[in-house]
């Protein structure tokens, strides 16, 4: 067996777009050794200056609840409950739809704890401060190796950084290597920065 290669992944939860390319980097995982590991960022944080509309802004600021609750867990029980939660606050806020419904968002994280064993109490993190040096400390380490021009996901391997890859579908299978042996052979270069389209598509989560 190949020693598997650690892949970080940033991603704020409410994002669809780290949505599909987690869960394709978990599909990669299946066809080439290497070894995900989930890193929190915040849109929120990522915005907070910049010149973006006011409805987005908002839609930021109340998806820090989740950014705040996986900070919480991760304090309390060790960076491996970051991506059980991960999981479970993705499909019910994306999958089953429930990002749709702001009001339901405390639904959502207590039931994301409850599914990976934690108490739902944390949600109670969802109102608080108290861990956004945190969330800010990893959300600066990630942003730090692109720059603020992008957003998430941010993947890091080895000395190799870079925002997306974007997609609007999980590709499967050694699909999913071939893709992830792409988005290496062009990130790995330096003078390498940018290749983009219109998207056309919105994310499926199936």
């Amino acid at each position: 067996m190949a020693e598997k290669i650690p892949v970080d992944l940033w991603f704020d939860p409410s994002c669809p777009f780290a949505w599909v390319t987690s869960r394709w980097l978990l599909e990669v995982e299946k066809v080439r050794p290497i070894e995900p590991r989930w890193r929190i960022m915040s849109l929120h944080f990522l915005n907070e200056d910049k010149d973006v509309p006011d409805d987005y802004k908002q839609r930021a600021a109340r998806a820090m609840g989740s950014v705040r609750t996986v900070a919480a867990a991760a304090a309390k029980h060790g960076e491996e409950v970051v991506g059980p939660m991960y999981t479970e606050l993705g499909t019910r806020l994306h999958n089953q739809g429930m990002g749709k419904q702001p009001e339901r968002l405390r639904e959502v994280i207590e039931g994301a704890l409850e599914a990976v064993g934690l108490d739902r109490g944390l949600a109670d993190a969802m109102g608080s401060e108290e861990w956004d040096d945190d969330i800010r400390v990893s959300h600066d380490e990630g942003i730090n190796l692109v720059g603020q021009e992008v957003g998430t996901p941010i993947i890091r391997v080895g000395p190799n950084a870079f925002f997306g890859p974007v997609i609007t579908k999980i590709i499967r299978g050694e699909d999913a290597g071939r893709l992830w042996d792409g988005v290496l052979a062009v990130t790995a270069f330096e003078d390498f920065f940018e290749l983009k389209r219109t998207r056309t598509r919105r994310p499926a989560f199936d």
